[in-house]
Parts: C-alpha cells; sequence; structure tokens
C-alpha cells in the first residue's frame, strides 16, 4: 500500500474473504468484502468523501463553510472524518435510536451533533422524515453545504468503487450481489461497475421484513441501523437491480452473532442481514456459483448494545 498524504487517501482497497463455516455444504459460494477496513470501520467513507469532493469539484463547498447532514450514524462518523481531514465544519442530525458509539465518534471528529428523540430507541416510520426536517432547518443558513445523502447522487461514484474492485480480486465470475438498502447508493453503484466491467451479475437488493416497503409492503418499525428508511429512496434505480427480498431482522442479528463466533468476523445487524440473504440465494443457486456481499461496518461500533448479548 502507497503512503498517503491525508488520511482521506487511505479510503478504499477493502479485502474480500470467502465463508466457510456459516455456509451450508449444498450452497454456493458466499464472498463478503470487509468495508470496516476502512478509516472510520465502515462502507460510509466512501459515500462521504466522494459527496464532499465532487461538491468541492463543482466549486458547491469551500473552505469556511459548514457540511449538513441527517444520518444513522455510519454516515455521520464517515463525514465527520472527512470534515476533519479537510478542515470543514460538520453539522449533524442523528437520534438516540443509534448506536452509542457512533453518537460519540461524530463528537470524536469535532462534529456538532444534534439529537432527535426516538420512540423507546426504535427506528419508526416518522424519525428519518423528523431528521430530515431538522437538517433541512440547518442547510437553510448562510455558508453551509447539504450533502443530502438520500438525494445525492455523487454517492455512487464513491459506491462504484466496491465494485469496480470486486471485478478485480475475483478470480471468478459473480453470480449474485446482493446488499440491505438504505440510500440505496451501495446497491446502485455497485450494480453500475459491474455492468460496466461486463459481469452479468444478478443484483438483488435486500431490506427488513417489518418494514418491506421495496417489497411491496407496508412500512414499519425495526432497530437494524442504516437501512429500512420506511420508504423507497430516491437513488434506487429499478433499472440497477432484478429482485428485492424482506430479510427477518432476527435471522439477521443471529447472523451476526455466528458470524462472530464461527468465522472471526465480528460485524453488525445490517451486514448480518447481508450474509443471511447471502446464503438464502447460495442455498437456492447450488454449488459451483458464486454469491458476493458486504459487511458494511465493524461490530465495534454494537458492542454497548445489545446485539451480542441476546
Amino acid at each position: 500500500m502507497r503512503v498517503g498524504t491525508s488520511m482521506t487517501d487511505v479510503v478504499g482497497g477493502t479485502p474480500v474473504v470467502q465463508l466457510r463455516n456459516v455456509v451450508p455444504d449444498d450452497a454456493a459460494d458466499v464472498f463478503v468484502k470487509l468495508e470496516w477496513f476502512n478509516p472510520t470501520g465502515s462502507y460510509k467513507d466512501r459515500m462521504a468523501l466522494a459527496m464532499v469532493e465532487e461538491a468541492e469539484r463543482r466549486g458547491d463547498l469551500s473552505p469556511g463553510m459548514t457540511v449538513v447532514e441527517y444520518t444513522g450514524g455510519s454516515t455521520g462518523s464517515s463525514l465527520a472524518y472527512v470534515c476533519a481531514a479537510k478542515g470543514y465544519r460538520f453539522k449533524v442530525v442523528s437520534s438516540d435510536a443509534f448506536a452509542e458509539e457512533k453518537l460519540k465518534t461524530m463528537k470524536a471528529f469535532g462534529a456538532d451533533v444534534t439529537i432527535v428523540p426516538s420512540k423507546d430507541g426504535q427506528i419508526t416510520p416518522d424519525l428519518v422524515p423528523r431528521m430530515i426536517e431538522q437538517a433541512s432547518n440547518f442547510a437553510a443558513e448562510p455558508g453551509t453545504f447539504w450533502t443530502n445523502q438520500l438525494h445525492n447522487a455523487d454517492s455512487l461514484v464513491g459506491y462504484r468503487g466496491i465494485g469496480i474492485e470486486l471485478l478485480e480480486q475475483m478470480d471468478r465470475p459473480i453470480d449474485v450481489f446482493c446488499a440491505a438498502v438504505g440510500t440505496a447508493g451501495l446497491a446502485v453503484g455497485v450494480s453500475s461497475a459491474l455492468a460496466d466491467g461486463g459481469s452479468k451479475a444478478r443484483i438483488v437488493v435486500l431490506e427488513p421484513a417489518s418494514t418491506a416497503v421495496i417489497s411491496g409492503g407496508k412500512p414499519g418499525t425495526h432497530h437494524v441501523e442504516g437501512i429500512g428508511v420506511g420508504f423507497i429512496p430516491p437513488l434506487l434505480d429499478p433499472a440497477r437491480y432484478h429482485e428485492a427480498r424482506a430479510i427477518d431482522e432476527g435471522e439477521g442479528r443471529a447472523m451476526a452473532r455466528r458470524l462472530a463466533a464461527e468465522e472471526g468476523l465480528l460485524a453488525g445487524t445490517s451486514s448480518g442481514l447481508n450474509v443471511a440473504g447471502a446464503i438464502s440465494i447460495a442455498q437456492e443457486l447450488g454449488p459451483g456459483r458464486a454469491v458476493v456481499t458486504v459487511a458494511v461496518d465493524t461490530g465495534l461500533k454494537y458492542l454497548a448494545g445489545d446485539l451480542f448479548t441476546t
């Protein structure tokens, strides 16, 4: 690895590992891209850096301005890190529904954090809209730039890197790529990169079963941070995926614990949900095929909660 001249130079280049112990013998091979190798331990570093640098290139963001965003935590941590490295102030709207470690990480990077209270720590359908409303009020102030992650197509620039790296890393065709949807940047960015690289991979988007709006269901309550916003995200281009699947949150949580105990892979609930979905698809495909997904962040962000204690 080359020597970086700034902390923003070390985003990307994350490894891929094949799962050996949690995948049944009669299933396709399952591979996981380990995005916690990024500076804040999250794939969101790619998105945050792309949104900031693309805005700089256009002249929408310049020294002395303040960056504004609403976030469940990982995007906030990533933007806080990028802003700290580049010298921008960062004002962020989050909630007590999200991991305390993430909120503390944002503050450690110098972010000004505003908390929107949740109902009993749950991600209810009204929570994200309330966070967006508060962020829009901050963004109306002079000298601010709102990254507005759910609507910002610059995020796709960052997430395309995952697809480009997978094409270089995998020594065999990718039959299916699956990923849970938050902003939808990951699924859409990777899908476009794979297609541009000549891959014929099937793209499957995942969501919590209790709020399966992409699959045609109704919004509901869940506690899987970073995904399942309760509405179809604007960046989710129907032309960029083939199927949507709802995965039970309990399966994702159980898989996160299994990954830690049986694979030595410590990741959060959404990563567990990704792997649970990938294994389900792998069982349908059978041996000799390849399913790829992403461990989106490190499980170290969830140790204060009940993920690894129940």
